[in-house]
């Protein structure tokens, strides 16, 4: 007899999209009625801000616990932000979440031409390099009906006038050339983005038309540049403040933390600043080379240093201590002792 034929296994149909869509649009809408919930009545624009951000920092958790249930839930919270924002500006007769949806449908059509047109793109790069030039002519076509004459003092000198992100009609989320009227490459990035997300977007765009370093070689020796700039700048002669503890590192030690005996934090000084601003944004440049998110990489160092300083409050209770209490070589002791712990459990994922 033939060998029998094992049948696959159908993948499930999935459920329509639509009416459950609508259902959901629907709640919304009932929470926000005069009947409705008095929270969700009270929420505007701004009020919202926060929870936007922690739902996209929920779901950036949820997405590495591995865990499905846990990822579909908190993308349904997010979703819940953008449906709220969608609401109230409905009941402002501004848009809808139609117009959302619209929107986002004719962007994706537009930005893929070699999906959906007739351009090629055969390697990511070369879609990154149209999706930046459709976004530019994008911009180019919102002409202001008060546009500036070409050729004016501080308009545009090419057809197609592009609003500056300080005339009165632009929105609060400016980008970072709000000082200048002539598109950038760089327009779009919002100011209102964290500064690691910011100066990764920037250098991002930046590297997108060549401008970048050819090596990790060069990234490296900028970091000593700037780092000895930091260092040179800090030797200056500056009024003392007493010194705040340092976060550790992977391999630092914990005698990283200043004290109030050996004063280590000068006052203020715009140029003090400026060099620690240039050695974060030369910092970033290695994790985007590094293809890695520095936002998200800073969070798992926090959770890590959080994890290793708890372990260390634990470790000084069970000696019948506080941490506090201890002399600066037995907190060094007890910071290598959770390390150890950590390494030689037999998983240690960030917890919350």
């Amino acid at each position: 007899m033939p060998p029998r034929k094992h049948k696959r296994k159908r993948k499930p149909k999935p459920s329509p999209v639509g009416p459950a869509f609508e259902q959901l649009v629907g709640v919304m809408a009932r929470l926000r009625a005069p009947n409705g919930c008095p929270w969700d009545r009270e929420q505007t624009h701004s009020t919202l801000r926060t929870y936007l951000i922690e739902e996209a920092y929920e779901v950036l958790d949820a997405l590495d616990s591995s865990d499905d249930a846990k990822f579909a839930e908190e993308l349904g919270d997010l979703l819940l932000q953008v449906l709220f924002h969608a609401q109230i500006a409905r009941e402002e007769s501004r848009f809808d979440i139609s117009t959302v949806i619209c929107e986002i449908h004719e962007k994706l059509i537009r930005r893929h031409p070699h999906v959906f047109g007739n351009k090629h793109a055969k390697t990511s790069a070369e879609v990154l390099r149209n999706w930046e030039q459709i976004k530019k002519q994008e911009r180019a076509n919102r002409v202001a009906p008060s546009a500036p004459v070409a050729g004016a003092p501080g308009s545009p000198s090419e057809p197609g006038s592009w609003v500056s992100p300080s005339s009165p009609n632009s929105s609060s989320f400016t980008s970072s050339s709000s000082s200048t009227s002539l598109p950038s490459i760089l327009d779009g990035v919002p100011r209102s983005l964290p500064a690691l997300l910011e100066a990764l977007q920037l250098t991002r765009k930046a590297a997108r038309i060549g401008f970048d370093w050819h090596n990790l070689d060069g990234i490296f020796a900028k970091l000593q540049e700037e780092t000895r700039e930091l260092q040179d700048a800090l030797a200056q002669p500056a009024p003392i403040a007493p010194g705040a503890p340092v976060a550790l590192g992977e391999s630092a030690s914990p005698a990283a933390f200043s004290s109030p005996s050996s004063p280590s934090s000068p006052s203020t000084s715009p140029q003090i600043e400026s060099e620690l601003g240039d050695l974060l944004f030369v910092a970033v440049n290695l994790a985007r080379f590094l293809h890695l998110d520095p936002e998200i990489a800073l969070k798992k160092s926090s959770a890590k240093f959080s994890r290793r300083f708890r372990q260390m409050e634990r470790l000084a209770l069970a000696q019948g201590t506080t941490l506090a209490q201890l002399p600066r070589p037995q907190m060094e002791s007890l910071w290598d002792q959770s390390k150890l712990l950590e390494h030689s459990a037999p998983s240690h994922k960030p917890t919350k």
